[in-house]
C-alpha cells in the first residue's frame, strides 16, 4: 500500500511540474494494475441449444421408421472464483445416458415434452489452475477424440468421479476414477462398474499443416457377469443366457489426425482411429477412418464430414458407443455421410446420412441386414 501511495504521489508531482505528462507506459510500471471485481452477474454464464429433427430408419429386419424429434439442453456455469467453477446444465432424455432425443407424440401433453424428459445432464465442480484443471461429479469426459469420432464413447455419455486433465500448445492429458450411474427405475445389477481413464495427446506443428496423435486406456471394472447398466439390452455385447456380460472390457486405443488449413479454400482434416479390447478372445477390434472439408464459424459457412466405421461385437463397451450407428453399440459396419451450413447467427441446418450392415447377430433374422438412416435437424442456439 505504501508504495502504491508513494507511487501516485510521484506520478502526480511530476505531472503538474511544468505540465509534463508521463508516458502511458511509464504509468504502467510505475503503478501496479488494480484488478475489478466481478459482480454477480459477470460470473454467471448460461447458455442453451433446442434441436428438431426428422429421421428415418430403414432395415432389412424390421418395419421402417418414420419419427419427429427434439432435443433440448440449457446449462449455467457460476465462477465462484477465477478458479472455481461450479458447472450444471439439463437436458431432455431422461432415463438415456446416450441420447438427449424425445419423439413427440399426438396424444402427449405439451408440458410432458419439456418437464417430465428432462434429466440433471452435468452437476460438477471444477478447479482451474495454469494449464490443468480437475473435475469432481458428473461432467462431459472431456476425452480427445479426433473429428469427434463416437467409435468409443458417444457425444452425450457423461462421467461421474474425479478426474484430471492438462493441455497446452504441444501435449495434453487426462486421467479419471468414474462409477457407473446406473438408473434410479432398473433391476439391480450384481455389482458397481467403476471407469478407469487415461489418455494422451501429442501434437506436432508441421510447415503447412499440424499432427495430433496418441491413444487412451480405459479400464471397466465389474462388467463380466453384470447386468446391462441402462435398461437397453447388450446393443451388440456378448451376453450369456441369464442376460450377463461375457467380457470385460480394457479397451486400448490409438489414433492420429492430421490437420490441414487449405484444401480447396476450406480447413481439412483426416483421422484414424483404432479400438482393442483386450479381455475378450475374438471379435475384439473397432476403427474408424474419417475426414472433414470445412467449418461453420460463420454466416454461410460449411462442412462436411466422411467416416467408414467397423465395430465387432466386444471391441468396445456397446452402452457408451455411438447410440445412433447401426441401430446403437456394437457388431456392425457401415458409412456415414455429415453435413452442417451455418444459416444464421444462431441457427445451423444439418444432415446425418448412414449406410450400414448389421453383422448376423445383431439382426433380428441371424442373417446380415442392411441398416439406412437419415437424420434432418435444425438447431437453434440462444
Amino acid at each position: 500500500m505504501k508504495k502504491i501511495i508513494l507511487s501516485i504521489t510521484t506520478i502526480t508531482t511530476l505531472s503538474f511540474s511544468d505540465g509534463a505528462v508521463l508516458p502511458e507506459e511509464l504509468i504502467t510500471k510505475i503503478v501496479p494494475k488494480v484488478t475489478q471485481h466481478k459482480s454477480i452477474f459477470d460470473r454467471i454464464h448460461t447458455k442453451g441449444d433446442l434441436r428438431l429433427r426428422y429421421e428415418l430408419i430403414e432395415r432389412d429386419d424390421k418395419t421402417d421408421k418414420y419419427r419427429e424429434r427434439y432435443r433440448v439442453r440449457y446449462s449455467i456455469n457460476v465462477d465462484i472464483t477465477d478458479n472455481i467453477i461450479i458447472q450444471s446444465a439439463i437436458s431432455s432424455g431422461k432415463d438415456n445416458p446416450t441420447s438427449g432425443n424425445v419423439s413427440f407424440k399426438d396424444d402427449e401433453n405439451i408440458a410432458d415434452y419439456f418437464i417430465d424428459v428432462l434429466k440433471l445432464d452435468i452437476l460438477n465442480l471444477k478447479y482451474k489452475f495454469d494449464n490443468s484443471w480437475i473435475n469432481i461429479g458428473k461432467s462431459k469426459h472431456n476425452i480427445y477424440r479426433p473429428i469427434k469420432t463416437q467409435l468409443i464413447w458417444d457425444n452425450d455419455i457423461r462421467l461421474e468421479g474425479v478426474n484430471y486433465g492438462y493441455k497446452d500448445d504441444l501435449k495434453r492429458y487426462r486421467v479419471g476414477i468414474n462409477k457407473l450411474h446406473r438408473l434410479e427405475n432398473e433391476a439391480n445389477s450384481n455389482d458397481d462398474i467403476y471407469i478407469y481413464l487415461a489418455q494422451y495427446v501429442q501434437t506436432m506443428k508441421l510447415e503447412n499443416s499440424k499432427l495430433n496423435f496418441g491413444g487412451g486406456f480405459y479400464y471397466y471394472d465389474g462388467v463380466k457377469g453384470n447386468t446391462t447398466p441402462y435398461g437397453k439390452g447388450a446393443l451388440g455385447n456378448s451376453m450369456d443366457i441369464n442376460g450377463l456380460y461375457l467380457n470385460d472390457y480394457t479397451i486400448i486405443e490409438a489414433f492420429s489426425e492430421l490437420k490441414l488449413p487449405n484444401v480447396f479454400g476450406k480447413p481439412f482434416k483426416i483421422a484414424g482411429t483404432i479400438a482393442y479390447n483386450a479381455e475378450a478372445d475374438d471379435n475384439n477390434l473397432a476403427y474408424d477412418i474419417s475426414m472433414q472439408l470445412g467449418d461453420t464459424k460463420n454466416i454461410n459457412d460449411w462442412k462436411v464430414g466422411y467416416t467408414y466405421r467397423d465395430v465387432e461385437k466386444d471391441a468396445v463397451f456397446a452402452a457408451h458407443n455411438d447410440s445412433d450407428f447401426i441401430a446403437g453399440g456394437t457388431d456392425g459396419k457401415g458409412h456415414i455421410i455429415t453435413a452442417k451450413y451455418k444459416f444464421a447467427k444462431n441457427i445451423d441446418l444439418g444432415g446425418h446420412f448412414q449406410w450400414a450392415t448389421l453383422n448376423e447377430e445383431k439382426s433380428t433374422t441371424d442373417l446380415e441386414s442392411d441398416y439406412h438412416r437419415v437424420q434432418l435437424d435444425v438447431i437453434l442456439k440462444f
